[in-house]
């Protein structure tokens, strides 16, 4: 099997290109998602990942005359000449020397070494390749946000960027919700979500900084661990029928519990940093700009891959852009929902 050094690594992402797009008619499966600004047709069999595709987007509904068209090939050996994925053969791999290298050649990419598994993106061609072993070796979180990568690479080459964040809004107004997992960040956008509020997404939203901070909708899916899941009502109202995910969470979708259609936007007026608090109560309490600026920006950067210092930069004017609070969560989503409410109405 072929070895990719740093020195090879253009060459192998050009000749990965070449083999998908020869073989761009013997895929078997074809699928156009509309999302922000953005027209993204993906090229693939049959599997999970077509599956996730149909399900994992919350699509745009805006005027597509200015759309960008985004083909992508997500193929594995057996497709066409498409080859067995290559083994990385340099003994010394950092993502800032991949990504590197790559950008040297005006090219975007990611390697995940426990799977072979290669996703190059050009973005003045505006096409993706993601190769695999079979349609089904992909990483385990994959499905939950589909092409994430790839979205990443484009909205960023315009300025935007995928944040790892959630949001809950009223009336078109919202905050960013950020912060580590198990910090109750999913909880409080369900909470909000079961009693009237609305949201744009939670785990990755599209955050654009152009006249204000507005963040877009891309993913639809939501995760509850177990006992989140039953302590917000969800296994009455969703059932527990389907397997739980690689985290061991229940996932599903936004309009399984939204009250009403995903609003197409939110303009943001806060940061929020949500953690589980002792009290009977919830509480909003300003924190500084560095803390929630370690909230939100490792977690955004560490899982998108490449431009290392344009996300920095990025959530640093976001985090400038945006009062910071800390969100003191009580044990009742009810009364988490009438809090971000109260605020939300009083600060819009």
């Amino acid at each position: 099997m072929p070895r990719v050094t740093m020195a090879t690594l253009p060459d192998y992402a050009r000749y990965l290109f070449a083999a998908a797009q020869g073989a761009a008619s013997l895929f078997p499966v074809k699928q156009t998602v509309r999302l922000p600004g953005l027209e993204m047709t993906a090229h693939l069999s049959p599997g999970p990942l077509a599956d996730a595709l149909g399900q994992a987007f919350i699509e745009a509904g805006d005027d597509r005359s200015d759309a960008r068209q985004l083909r992508i090939f997500i193929g594995h050996p057996g497709i066409g000449d498409l080859p067995e994925p290559a083994h990385w053969g340099d003994g010394h791999f950092t993502e800032h020397g991949f990504a590197r290298t790559l950008a040297e050649a005006g090219l975007r990419g990611h390697h995940f070494h426990d799977l072979d598994f290669w996703q190059f993106y050009d973005p003045d061609r505006l096409a993706g390749v993601q190769l695999m072993r079979s349609a089904e070796a992909f990483p385990p979180w994959e499905p939950g946000s589909p092409l994430r990568a790839f979205l990443h690479w484009e909205y960023a080459a315009r300025g935007m960027r995928l944040a790892h964040a959630g949001t809950l809004g009223l009336d078109g107004k919202g905050v960013l919700l950020a912060g580590a997992g198990g910090a109750g960040k999913s909880g409080t956008v369900v909470a909000g979500l079961l009693h009237g509020l609305d949201s744009v997404g939670d785990d990755y939203v599209l955050i654009d900084l152009d006249g204000g901070v507005s963040a877009r909708p891309l993913f639809s899916t939501l995760k509850q661990d177990p006992k989140g899941f039953a302590r917000l009502g969800l296994k009455h109202r969703l059932g527990t029928d389907g397997p739980l995910n690689w985290q061991g969470k229940h996932t599903f979708h936004i309009e399984a519990i939204a009250p009403k259609p995903v609003p197409a936007s939110l303009d943001i007026f806060a940061l929020m940093v949500p953690h589980i608090g002792g009290g009977e109560t919830s509480s909003i309490m300003p924190m500084s700009r560095r803390d929630a600026m370690i909230a939100l920006a490792p977690s955004g950067i560490a899982q998108m891959p490449g431009e290392r210092e344009s996300g920095f930069r990025f959530f640093s004017d976001l985090t400038r852009l945006l009062p910071c609070y800390r969100l003191s969560l009580g044990p009742h989503p009810e009364e988490i929902a009438g809090t971000l409410a109260h605020f939300l109405a009083r600060v819009a």
